[in-house]
């Protein structure tokens, strides 16, 4: 295993998020907050640390994708550890524990928070826990090849691996301009969204701070009662801008590249919209009587379905006060998730369509075992590689759902307090049911309960297996092995 080339990755990510971290120090200077000279401190660290790393240049500059997967997940880590340092440092959460299932659940764009009192934080802190959606969003790794030349022509290796779906192309012929492009569409539409936002007279700090969490479909809001307070226009802003994030952003590549008709082509996307037309249709149904006006029903019922899809997790009403059909309907879309290749979470539309593809095609065996048809996707063959990829992917989550829920359950609540929890945690959502709906938060769980479920964000937001290889013995062995190789070979040069 190429541990140089690791470490060189991990090296460039902490100098990236000491750049990052000077973001909330220059709203430290606006708004006169102390805490700016913490963040700067744990900026510098950072930087000293990274560069550290990068010191000494490694021979092989080869990625394959299992030094992919162990670079994404350990800078994934790293990322977070560091990044909870302000919050801790400061005191504004007390216990690094804390501070680091709120990072995590930032950088993964799950939005579950252990804050009893969101607006006690500085702005400085505020604007950092935003960001920290924004910038998993897209994901630091893919934010990494947009900006730096990594030689060697394996890196795509690593947005693989980062990168939300059952597959991963190129937009453009090399690793870098892709990147270059995902990250030009995602802050494009972010502006965008902050340009009207900021026209419907929200203020600029909460502007900026919800288009932040809009883009990374993370969810954290600068307010006690989420985007409640705010005017019809700006949720309706949000609920359309939560949707558009929830895309594939292949659709967005076609469109900026005028081949209009491939965008709408897109089948992955009129299933993703198609879904939520018929869930808002059936909230809708179901709450009409709660609201004074039919357009107040279609509003909530737009966004909730929205946030949930997309596994944004922002809220307009408490819907753990809804029926048991709505909130079924909310289970089942914090499964379902967004588009591969959006910045949502979940198990992806892709996967669902291609499983239930697979089922079909299984009862026509059944029915006809001589027919043979092959399983089409977007127009194009589906290889016997990628059902496989999709079949497995499916019995991992499963397990590692199952072995959660088990773990959490040990906190003796009730069942839809431990399932919510799990499952908004694990498809990068938020809000649960029960104890931690929309009115309420995870700061009450115990330690162990916040670990696994910080696990659970970790692997959620990174497809599972980047995280899953880390804990298999093999990659340990392999590395031991080659720090070995590389010892004995400078022995035998001397």
């Amino acid at each position: 295993m190429n541990s140089s080339m690791i470490r060189i990755i991990i090296g460039h990510v902490m100098k990236i998020e000491a750049l990052l971290l000077l973001l909330p120090c220059l709203v430290a200077v606006i708004y006169g907050d102390s805490q700016g000279l913490t963040y700067l401190t744990v900026a510098a660290g950072s930087m000293a640390l990274g560069t550290l790393f990068t010191l000494r240049k490694p021979e092989d500059k080869t990625l394959y994708l299992k030094e992919g997967c162990v670079a994404t997940s350990l800078s994934w880590i790293v990322l977070s550890v560091i990044g909870a340092l302000p919050f801790y440092f400061t005191g504004e959460i007390p216990s690094y524990t804390d501070a680091l299932f709120e990072t995590i659940s930032g950088f993964t764009t799950t939005g579950s928070s252990i804050l009893t009192d969101v607006e006690a934080l500085s702005h400085t802190s505020l604007m950092w826990r935003s960001f920290t959606h924004w910038i998993g969003g897209m994901g630091v790794l893919v934010f990494l090849l947009s900006v730096i030349s990594l030689s060697g022509g394996s890196t795509i290796n690593l947005m693989k691996a980062e990168s939300p779906g059952p597959s991963v192309s190129k937009m453009a012929p090399k690793m870098k301009a892709t990147a270059s492009m995902l990250y030009y569409i995602y802050a494009a539409l972010t502006v965008l969204e902050m340009i009207f936002l900021i026209a419907g007279g929200c203020p600029v700090f909460d502007s900026i701070n919800t288009a932040f969490a809009t883009a990374g479909t993370g969810g954290f809001g600068i307010k006690g009662d989420s985007i409640a307070g705010y005017s019809a226009y700006i949720q309706w802003v949000v609920t359309i801008f939560m949707i558009l994030f929830g895309v594939n952003f292949t659709a967005y590549y076609y469109i900026v590249m005028r081949k209009i008709k491939d965008a709408f082509h897109m089948e992955e996307v009129r299933w993703y919209l198609g879904i939520i037309a018929g869930a808002t249709l059936i909230i809708f149904l179901n709450i009409r009587n709660i609201y004074d006006t039919a357009g107040e029903a279609v509003r909530h019922s737009a966004f909730q379905v929205a946030s949930i899809i997309t596994t944004t997790g922002f809220a307009t009403a408490d819907f753990n006060e809804w029926n048991t059909i709505c909130k079924t309907t909310f289970i089942t879309l914090m499964f379902v998730g967004a588009c591969a290749g959006s910045t949502g979470g979940g198990m992806k539309v892709s996967r669902m369509i291609l499983v239930n593809k697979t089922i079909g095609k299984e009862i026509r065996g059944y029915l006809n075992p001589k027919s043979v048809k092959k399983i089409l996707f977007e127009g194009k063959p589906v290889d016997h590689e990628m059902l496989r990829g999709v079949n497995v992917y499916f019995m991992t989550y499963i397990m590692i759902f199952v072995a959660s829920l088990f773990l959490v359950s040990f906190e003796g609540r009730d069942y839809g307090t431990t399932f919510s929890a799990v499952a908004t945690c694990y498809n990068n959502i938020g809000p649960g049911l029960n104890e931690i709906g929309p009115a309420g938060n995870f700061s009450s769980l115990s330690v162990l309960s916040k670990y696994v479920l910080m696990f659970d964000m970790l692997a959620g937001r990174l497809e599972l297996f980047p995280l899953v290889i880390l804990l298999h013995p093999s990659l340990w062995v392999d590395l031991f092995k080659h720090k070995r190789n590389i010892r004995r070979k400078k022995q035998a040069n001397l």
